[in-house]
């Protein structure tokens, strides 16, 4: 079973269905000891990151979230989800993150961008990944995001998008990814990232 992290940030419903319709069991968990108890994890999320990373520690998330990364289960952050994974974004000045990848969550520029980006756009695959099995290169996929991450390490980049610049839009190491788009809102495509990810998950 798949836990799907609730803590008051995100469209929990469409990534749980989207599970569904490949076969997938997903379940949307309040509590942090079910959490820690699931065979893997998916940390979805829209909205503001700062108050994405106070709800997580109300809800007593942060903790649970370190000891399953450390226990190397499968992880997924999926929109805001993605960039919390990552040491600090700089919306509404600079805002800890979890600090699981190295680097920082940016703004995309004013001016002749449109922002937030928002609609169909390729990702361009940088280096081989288990999620992305499957899936052609330069692929579409729907995104909704004023903010990218900025990873300090490349080799964590494996597909990039240009929206007026280049932003990695799907990152990961190990048993940790992270997905700017939302895949569960990308057709068929998108689905077969979610059902890869599936085939990481141990019973």
């Amino acid at each position: 079973m798949i836990a799907i992290i609730d803590y008051g940030m995100g469209n929990l419903r469409s990534v749980q269905k989207g599970f569904a319709r490949v076969g997938c069991e997903a379940s949307i968990v309040q509590d942090p000891a079910a959490v820690e108890a699931a065979p893997a994890v998916v940390l979805p999320g829209v909205g503001a990151f700062g108050d994405a990373m106070e709800n997580l520690k109300k809800s007593g998330m942060i903790e649970v979230i370190q000891r399953v990364v450390a226990a190397r289960k499968p992880f997924l952050g999926i929109c805001l989800g993605q960039q919390l994974l990552f040491d600090v974004s700089e919306e509404f000045g600079n805002t800890q993150g979890l600090g699981i990848f190295p680097g920082k969550v940016r703004r995309f520029p004013e001016g002749q961008l449109k922002v937030p980006h928002m609609g169909w756009n390729q990702a361009v695959k940088q280096k081989a990944s288990p999620l992305l099995e499957g899936v052609p290169d330069g692929s579409a996929f729907y995104f909704v995001h004023s903010y990218y991450v900025e990873p300090a390490d490349p080799e964590l980049t494996i597909t990039r998008t240009e929206y007026g610049l280049p932003f990695a839009s799907v990152v990961g190491r190990d048993n940790v990814f992270g997905i700017q788009f939302h895949p569960e809102k990308s057709s068929n495509l998108g689905l077969r990232i979610l059902q890869n990810f599936g085939k990481l998950v141990k019973s």
